[in-house]
């Protein structure tokens, strides 16, 4: 940052324009607040979408409920739309709702702090300092891969990138590949590169519940019917809302559980039909305690001659070679790491400074902490989309953000009624739903399904997942409690 730059002041500072920051913007636009700006660090906004550009890529809700509840989409190709097309349709949001010229690119923000006595958070970037009295952090929980910390990757001479930063210009075409990693993206990236290489060797820790895909493109009939009668696009996807929340049942039930886990080895055994390999792809956990895969090509692509299925855990990186704890030196030229994102430690977390000059991240302790996943005790006017005990695993994420932004207004609203310059959540009301949210999870397969997942944190908290049918986020977030609320008048001084 020059130390000859102004600070810019406004009303409202968004950090992130992906769909939770864009969502937000639309929603202050439609409510008349014009006065503020979107902090995105890279050179073009989308988020997700716009890094993710792997092979493949491609959301796992379908894109009728994967787009805002305001802004439907009648043109989507198919019914799981890939990754461009997503992206796209965020980029002609921002067009539509003339979000573009709030948008302030390749600023990356190093901190974010409250100032007790002006009543304002300063935010720096790139390039300069923001002030506003009121942040709202819509970094997203996807937004920094995670590389597996192996020994010898520093010497590793031939290519390695992760998914989530594909290299187009390397061209894969004859080389010896090792794939680390076995989640939702190397599923849907390792069907479109296996025919093209000479080996591929998949590395997997362990292997995940994968539940048919049933993909396909939507008829240009179809797309006429939805631009010619909204309302059937509209009935559609509260059809396909209801039908998303019924896949919730097995996460808390364990005989519905079982009969997912039934339909999931019938899937692999009518596309595996090696028995030894079906026994090394089948889980040893229930169904859902780690994120449920949905694909139609994965299975065929590693029953293919060129692939090997890696299931010994790996030792060493060489400069030729990855060795197992087996002995064995798999030779690769290439290693592409599947290996996802940490969203239970927010990249900013440590930057952000709140009124007592504590960091979230030390307030946190390795276990994020907010009321109703979207504001914090200790940190005024500030807000987070998609924070603590937000995720889900059985239906899209936009319905968590959309209800998000609607308790965001509302407490704007209350602020204006009472006339007060400040507001946070108690701690006591913090604490309550961190403990509700505890005790609800307590009994799903997310915590005691016997596995590991990203869904715990680094005490073991499971502070990544909402532990109900979203309907009911979507009821109780946006309805605001001002009890819950400390609101403060405007100081004398300030």
């Amino acid at each position: 940052m020059s130390d000859h730059a102004a600070p810019h002041t406004h009303r409202i500072i968004i950090i992130g324009a992906g769909f939770s920051g864009i969502g937000m913007a639309i929603r202050l636009r439609e409510r008349g607040v014009d006065d503020f700006v979107i902090l995105e660090r890279a050179s073009d906004l989308g988020g997700t979408w716009r890094d993710n550009r792997y092979p493949g890529c491609a959301c796992d809700v379908q894109s009728a409920l994967y787009s805002f509840s305001f802004a439907p989409n009648a043109e989507w190709s198919s019914v799981f739309s890939p990754q461009a097309e997503i992206w796209n349709y965020l980029k002609a949001c921002a067009q539509r709702f003339d979000i573009m010229r709030h948008l302030r690119f390749r600023e990356t923000v190093s901190r974010v702090a409250w100032l007790e006595h002006e009543q304002q958070w300063v935010v720096t970037s790139s390039t300069q300092q923001w002030h506003a009295p009121q942040v709202i952090l819509a970094s997203g929980a996807l937004s920094d891969p995670v590389t597996p910390a192996i020994a010898g990757l520093g010497g590793f001479a031939g290519k390695q990138f992760h998914s989530a930063q594909w290299d187009h210009s390397y061209d894969l075409r004859g080389k010896r590949v090792a794939v680390i990693g076995t989640g939702a993206s190397a599923i849907q990236f390792v069907p479109r590169i296996q025919a093209q290489v000479e080996s591929l060797h998949l590395f997997q820790r362990t292997p995940p519940w994968i539940m048919p895909r049933h993909d396909h493109a939507i008829p240009s009939w179809r797309r006429a019917f939805y631009r010619a009668v909204p309302v059937a696009q509209t009935v559609a996807r509260a059809l396909l809302y209801s039908q998303r929340e019924l896949m919730f049942v097995p996460f808390r039930h364990r005989a519905v559980r079982r009969i997912a886990e039934w339909s999931a080895r019938r899937h692999m055994k009518s596309q595996v039909h090696d028995s030894a390999l079906r026994a090394r792809l089948l889980p040893t956990y229930g169904i859902g305690c780690k994120r449920v895969l949905l694909s139609d090509d994965y299975y065929p692509a590693i029953a293919q001659p060129n692939v090997s299925l890696v299931t010994d855990a790996i030792v060493r990186v060489h400069t030729d070679a990855i060795e197992t704890v087996d002995g064995r030196h798999h030779a690769v030229d290439t290693i592409i790491y599947g290996t996802g994102f940490r969203p239970t430690d927010p990249p900013l977390a440590p930057f952000v400074i709140g009124r007592h000059g504590t960091t979230l991240a030390e307030q946190w302790r390795g276990s994020p902490q907010a009321y109703w996943g979207t504001t914090v005790a200790g940190f005024p006017n500030f807000s987070l989309l998609l924070g603590p005990n937000t995720g889900l695993g059985h239906t899209s994420i936009l319905l968590v953000v959309e209800a998000q932004i609607e308790h965001v207004l509302k407490l704007m609203d209350a602020m204006a009624r009472q006339d007060a310059t400040t507001v946070e959540p108690t701690a006591a009301a913090q604490s309550r739903f961190v403990e509700w949210c505890d005790t609800a999870l307590s009994g799903t397969v997310w915590n005691s399904g016997g596995c590991d997942s990203w869904y715990l944190d680094r005490t073991g908290r499971n502070s990544a997942l909402w532990p109900y049918r979203v309907g009911r986020f979507m009821r109780e977030a946006s309805r605001l409690r001002e009890g819950d609320y400390e609101f403060r008048p405007r100081r004398a001084d300030a």
